[in-house]
């Protein structure tokens, strides 16, 4: 398995359009690995993706891809799912009636049943129509095999969100996109060789120290710190750990971040800790 990250931003990509913040300048001017496309893995093996987010056609068109055989929604927020029209792209436009392509699309119970999800079942289903998707339902412990992988949903907010377990052999990755406000790790996860963890919200910059959030902030009763997630990923003690979904909001850019990295890794706290960027590959094992 190669995980590769498409898009490590968060709700805020990064640049933000018109900000000129140190951050955004040198990611509008240099591009990847400084700017950060919205929240999107694609898995090479299973060749499964993980979420579509606004950016996802320029995304498959930077890495290359075609096609996306298998998609996964972690859930339905609009930065994980407004991509989905990439499936319009199945479609056979410049032959009648043409060959088609069909993604396979997978749900957990929990992604499914949201009571709100913008849509997000209404555009699959219209989709599956045309036979651009065939969507599948999953309990949230029903796992499905792709070309030899074992993909488990792991609940990390119930009624809300999973994240993913995958097994190829002795080999496992767990992949995390977002939204662990309160969430304990099952033992299932312990030890990973690769977890891909969101980096939550930071109260302050990491790299200079200056505050950035009042933590009476209401954001903070269904948001996590990071510090909530380091605590976490302490918790499933990982060989190596990604952190991805990065708010554009006065973040460290990408050189200031991996100095933070390496100051963290050095604690002995979290394994191998790398903070994510736009086009990175990760081989499992």
């Amino acid at each position: 398995m190669i995980i590769e990250f498409l898009g490590t931003g968060g709700a805020t990509a990064t640049p933000i359009p018109g900000a000129t913040d140190p951050t955004s300048i040198k990611a509008r001017t240099i591009g990847a690995p400084y700017s950060r496309y919205g929240p999107c893995i694609y898995v090479h093996g299973p060749e499964l993706m993980i979420d579509t987010p606004e950016e996802a056609r320029l995304a498959m068109e930077r890495a290359g891809l075609a096609r996306v055989p298998h998609c996964a929604y972690s859930h339905w927020h609009p930065d994980h799912t407004f991509g989905r029209r990439i499936f319009e792209f199945n479609r056979d436009f410049g032959h009648f009636p043409g060959q088609n392509y069909c993604t396979q699309v997978y749900l957990p119970d929990t992604v499914a049943n949201s009571n709100d999800n913008l849509g997000l079942q209404n555009s699959l289903n219209w989709y599956a129509r045309w036979g651009w998707v065939k969507v599948h339902t999953l309990k949230n412990d029903e796992a499905f095999a792709l070309n030899g992988v074992l993909i488990k949903p792991i609940v990390v907010t119930p009624d809300l969100a999973c994240g993913f377990l995958l097994t190829e052999g002795h080999k496992r990755a767990l992949i995390v996109p977002d939204e662990v406000h309160g969430w304990q790790p099952p033992d299932c996860v312990h030890g990973v060789d690769v977890a891909v963890m969101p980096a939550g919200i930071m109260p302050t910059n990491l790299f200079s120290g200056t505050a950035r959030w009042d933590l009476a902030h209401p954001v903070f009763c269904f948001e996590p710190t990071f510090d909530d997630v380091l605590g976490m990923i302490a918790q499933i003690q990982p060989k190596r750990v990604f952190i991805t979904h990065l708010e554009a909001n006065d973040m460290p850019d990408y050189d200031q971040l991996r100095a933070v990295a390496a100051r963290l890794t050095a604690t002995g706290k979290y394994g191998e800790l790398t903070f994510a960027w736009d086009t990175l590959s990760v081989e499992v094992g």
